[in-house]
């Protein structure tokens, strides 16, 4: 009952401003895996079983004409809100956005629609946002049961605007930790989408020259006091300054600090992008092409505070509505700027011509490489074999091929398990599911290696594969994989890479290495047994953990993994799909390799 009151409250205000006010229900959205979904559109989801009118959530929407528009565009300002537990907090963003609202419906200025969201956060911001842009771009004909439920009247039409040129998400959310009010941007929508740089650097440029705010964006922390990262920081200062003094032209030195917080918030925005999770309700824009972010404030003062809310609702609605003038000027959408970048502070960014660079570097010496070993496993078939004509009509060389199309079908399967796993009645513990998924991919591997012998790496010299050959088609799987995932998300590819194409190049048979005894053969090993411990995904998990000040040891590691998986299927993430169906099949092929009986 609270929560219809508030909600007729909003809408009334919104009436009373002169815009057109409607309400749209929806169902919360079941976090259920299918393997579908990632191949599905952003207007495909699943809502929960045996739903109710009691759980159902209300966006109010209100929509003002602009008098100097045809009402082709319009801009989106969202505001989330718990109707039920709302805090002050919560209550200080809708008083932002309310003020500027009452602006804009007495301004003549205004060449696009402007439509104020207020969502029901009951169930997290992501999905009332969603469920909205489902409705707005993709609507039902269908009679819904929603409309029998409460005493809201959403039986009236949905009203919509023109094609959204960009969203705002306002959030005021704890208090600052400066002397200053301070401004979080988050910009990272799903699969490593990035709003047009333009954008960011519209908020960040109003936000710090025009109203005094502070403004950031997420870093990791632990990075920041990193002993070894600072040493190079300092290197990298000492070059500088030593450069000046050869040159005063050579201004590439930057202080160690400012290399610390680069550094920080480069792996942030890497790590965020490479996740493929929005980073906030902003991201269900991005899926419809719409550049948009999420503006988080954190005020210097309590929020019981009355002295100081008017200077804040003041500076706050201010930045909304130099942002909003800016897209409202526009007489296209954005598409000047980046679209692929990394981000190392607010104001300053690395492109994709510059990070590209890395990954071709690394990917480049795989097809090379790949031909380089094909070439002398090839030679080493036809001297094992007295007749050479027999030896190309018996065709060996394909059992390589044979193998790794095997474990690749392995990790498909391995990928699809969880959605049968989430069937099985009573496995409700994520540990449980873990072991559960653990046991069975084993059992599964083990069954692949019974079936084709040469796929194992304890087995006989006599089934086994030429492994110059094993490893020339796993360069290449690995090449394939990582080029694909490139064209999907920058960020993931870039990851995988650093993980995978070392772990490729340096996987050597052990035995040989042993029995030679010698210092560099040992060391190769060595080498590549280190890569391939780091590289299995669960042990990769638990040192990035680390890395973010997360330590997870012991049992709680596979329930924590099995629920850092679960995150990735429920927001479609493609990174899911790139550890089960490319990563994982080829770090067994590098364990076959190191075991292989040469």
């Amino acid at each position: 009952m609270k929560a219809r009151v508030f909600q007729k409250l909003i809408g009334k205000y919104m009436s009373d401003m002169g815009a057109e006010v409607y309400y749209q229900k929806f169902h919360p959205e079941g976090n259920q895996f299918h393997p579908l979904h990632f191949f599905s559109g952003p207007d495909s989801y699943t809502l929960l079983d045996n739903v109710s009118c009691a759980s159902y959530g209300v966006n109010v929407a209100g929509i003002i004409r602009a008098p100097r528009g045809d009402g082709k565009e319009s801009i989106v300002l969202v505001t989330p809100y718990d109707f039920i537990n709302g805090g002050d907090y919560e209550a200080l963003s809708l008083g932002i956005t309310s003020t500027l609202f009452s602006l804009l419906a007495r301004v003549t200025w205004l060449s696009k629609d402007i439509i104020w969201l207020v969502t029901d956060s009951r169930y997290g911001d992501y999905r009332p946002v969603a469920a909205w842009l489902t409705e707005y771009h993709s609507p039902s004909f269908k009679v819904s049961d929603l409309l029998k439920c409460g005493e809201l009247n959403t039986a009236d039409t949905f009203r919509r605007a023109g094609t959204v040129a960009a969203a705002l998400v306002l959030k005021v959310d704890g208090r600052s930790e400066r002397f200053e009010d301070t401004l979080s941007i988050y910009a990272e929508a799903s699969n490593g989408q990035m709003p047009n740089l333009d954008l960011i650097n519209v908020v960040n440029y109003l936000a710090v020259h025009r109203q005094g705010f502070y403004v950031k964006v997420e870093k990791v922390v632990s990075l920041l006091s990193s002993s070894w990262l600072k040493i190079i920081g300092e290197i990298f200062e000492a070059v500088g300054k030593l450069a000046r003094t050869l040159n005063p032209d050579w201004n590439f030195g930057i202080p160690a600090a400012d290399y610390l917080e680069g550094s920080a918030t480069l792996a942030s925005s890497l790590y965020s992008q490479a996740l493929g999770i929005p980073t906030g309700p902003h991201g269900a824009f991005r899926d419809y092409q719409v550049d948009a972010i999420t503006l988080k404030i954190s005020p210097r003062f309590p929020p019981d505070s009355k002295t100081r809310q008017h200077d804040f609702f003041l500076r706050g609605a201010r930045l909304l509505e130099g942002t909003i003038r800016s897209v409202n000027n526009l007489l296209e959408k954005f598409h000047q700027s980046f679209f692929l970048y990394l981000l190392t502070s607010p104001s300053k960014f690395i492109s994709v011509g510059v990070y590209m660079i890395a990954f071709a570097l690394l990917v480049a010496p795989l097809p090379m490489v790949a031909a380089s070993l094909y070439i002398e496993g090839c030679k080493a078939l036809t001297k094992s074999t007295d007749n050479p004509t027999e030896n190309l009509k018996s065709w060996k060389w394909l059992d390589a091929a044979k193998q790794v199309f095997a474990l690749h079908l392995l990790g498909f399967i391995v990928t699809l398990l969880p959605y049968f796993i989430c069937q099985v009645p009573g496995q409700h513990s994520p540990r449980n599911r873990s072991i559960m998924w653990g046991t069975t991919s084993s059992s599964l591997l083990l069954i692949t290696f019974a079936i084709i012998p040469g796929c194992s790496p304890f087995s006989s010299r006599h089934h086994g594969t030429n492994w110059a050959v094993l490893k020339s088609v796993t360069i290449s799987a690995a090449f394939i994989g990582l080029c694909l995932m490139s064209i999907i998300n920058f960020a993931t590819a870039e990851i995988g890479a650093l993980l995978l194409v070392p772990t490729c190049l340096m996987a050597q048979p052990i035995k040989p290495a042993l029995r030679s005894r010698r210092i560099k053969s040992l060391l190769g090993a060595f080498c590549s047994m280190v890569l391939l411990t780091i590289g299995f995904p669960v042990m990769f998990f638990a040192i990035s953990k680390g890395l973010f000040g997360e330590a997870v040891v012991g049992l709680s590691l596979g329930g924590e993994f099995w629920t850092w998986l679960e995150s990735l299927w429920a927001w479609k993430s493609a990174t899911y799909l790139y550890i089960g169906m490319v990563h994982l099949p080829c770090w067994l092929l590098c364990l076959c390799i190191l075991f292989h009986p040469s």
